[in-house]
């Protein structure tokens, strides 16, 4: 036995494992490594996360925080057994959050809790965490693993996330100068994200199918349909922001559309919205159908296909279109457009077929 391993006998009797803890981060250093880019200035296992902004070019930089979590999505993954997905949904919410108001990710911070470190498991959250970074060009630059004996059940554990980014102030999207006349650009989603999870749950209970059942409309099982991560979307917005200006963006979480949709609205202004303007996905069909939903009941929790959604000019809704088609990790559609407000009248208006 370890020097170490004597020395902390007694919070083992505890139920906290701290060579397990130390065997743990040294699993992760290389994946954590992976993430990191050229602001960062530190290594993992300091008491705090270091890191240089690049401001060179910038009239008044501005840094923009989110924080999220993953919400009950994680029972999917506990009853799955499968945990780097969550990882990438982790990410996800909170850089598409930050995303909205313009700002670049620049780092990436997770608090991971259990009762019982498993430190297989909590490596797989933690791959995921790195790929949802890579993919936004974010930093993983530190985080926090608590292992707190009789505060989770056996096998489960909690995750949240926090998000720094940063904008030039004159370039901030703020929906100040959104207008009627203006068009609506939706980004696909990958299914119902991170949100509206314990209603699915509950359908999913009552429609009686299996982990490894072929769901409804699709040649995937019901676990690969329902654990697929939340779209990231930073690097396909940044690149419409370097060619044309947006005015508004939203990211379509809990709430769906109409809630989502007027935080970035003017008051004098509607957003009206063709129905069925993009692909539906086959867990939204299934969802509506095996809950008994209707679609205006299903666009008031869940994205329904509509991940994230750009407000442009109509002269530039061309241009954006042509540079999302270009893309092969994103799908556009133009759903819509802003109209004048009528009275009092709500914000978000979706006419249906």
């Amino acid at each position: 036995m370890s020097d170490s391993a004597k020395r902390s006998q007694a919070y083992t009797a505890a139920g906290v494992n701290i060579e397990a803890g130390n065997e743990f981060v040294g699993r992760i250093k290389d994946m954590v490594k992976s993430t990191f880019t050229p602001g960062v200035a530190t290594d993992i296992g300091g008491f705090g996360g270091l890191f240089k902004p690049e401001i060179s070019g910038m009239e008044a930089p501005m840094l923009v925080a989110g924080a999220d979590g993953v919400g009950t999505k994680l029972k999917l993954a506990f009853m799955f057994d499968k945990h780097d997905t969550v990882g990438i949904d982790l990410v996800a919410m909170s850089v598409n959050d930050v995303l909205v108001q313009g700002a670049n990710p620049l780092f990436f911070l997770d608090y991971f809790a259990t009762g019982k470190l498993e430190s297989g498991v909590a490596a797989q959250v933690v791959s995921g965490v790195c790929e949802g970074c890579r993919q936004s060009a974010c930093a993983l630059l530190g985080g926090e693993t608590a292992e707190m004996p009789g505060f989770y059940p056996d096998g489960e554990y909690d995750l949240s996330g926090f998000a720094v980014g940063m904008v030039d102030t004159p370039k901030m999207v703020t929906g100040k100068d959104v207008k009627a006349g203006d068009v609506l650009i939706g980004l696909g989603s990958t299914g119902a994200h991170s949100n509206g999870w314990s209603l699915i749950r509950k359908i999913l209970g009552e429609s009686g199918l299996k982990q490894d059942d072929t769901f409804p409309g699709t040649d995937k099982t019901v676990a690969e349909v329902l654990i697929e991560p939340t779209k990231i979307y930073v690097k396909a917005v940044l690149e419409v922001m370097e060619a044309l200006t947006i005015k508004g963006m939203v990211h379509v979480t809990g709430g769906g559309f109409y809630d989502n949709i007027p935080r970035v609205l003017p008051d004098d202004v509607t957003a009206a919205i063709e129905f069925g303007s993009w692909d539906m996905l086959p867990i939204f069909d299934w969802l509506k159908n095996q809950g008994g939903l209707s679609w205006p009941e299903m666009l008031q929790i869940f994205n329904c296909g509509i991940g994230y959604i750009l407000i442009l000019a109509a002269d530039s809704a061309d241009k954006a279109m042509e540079i999302l088609d270009a893309r092969d990790d994103v799908e556009a559609y133009r759903i819509g457009e802003i109209v004048e407000r009528e009275g009092s009248g709500e914000q978000v208006e979706i006419t249906f077929p």
